[in-house]
């Protein structure tokens, strides 16, 4: 009995060393918290749609859609991003193929909003590793957001 006991001791005191060594280990940053957080992807997220909706070749994407609209856009964006990265947001809005079937988004308007998308980047002075892994996340929706036609 006296020896089953030792073990479940050591059992226990096995575990919390485990524990307690991996929660003192340095942890990697995720690239939520490289970018700055909610306020920065916020801020960065407002500049794009901004040159987005500005530029003729997408603002018939936006137009027809009430101011109302437009803020609920600009949330799912900051949301999906922020979830995406790592964060602490939940996104709650649809995938990427049924939002943008019909509009018809070409493979050069995809590449000119990924050029505006850099350069609200580097107005931002995100750094490159940062850049390079959110241009890694948002490459992999291309294939739900260009009209393949």
């Amino acid at each position: 009995m006296q020896i089953k006991r030792m073990l479940n001791v050591s059992f226990f005191t096995f575990i919390l060393l485990v524990f307690c060594s991996s929660a003192m280990l340095p942890q990697e940053k995720t690239l939520y918290q490289r970018l700055g957080g909610y306020d920065a992807i916020a801020a960065v997220t407002d500049d794009f749609l901004a040159s987005l909706t500005s530029d003729p070749q997408f603002s018939k994407f936006f137009s027809g859609h009430s101011e109302n609209s437009k803020m609920k856009i600009r949330q799912l964006i900051v949301d999906q991003v922020c979830w995406a990265t790592g964060g602490p947001c939940v996104y709650i809005g649809r995938d990427m193929k049924s939002s943008h079937q019909g509009l018809g988004i070409t493979e050069s308007q995809w590449d000119a909003s990924v050029k505006l998308f850099v350069a609200t980047l580097d107005k931002f002075k995100v750094p490159q590793k940062e850049k390079d892994d959110l241009l890694a996340i948002v490459s992999t929706l291309k294939k739900d957001i260009v009209d393949s036609k």
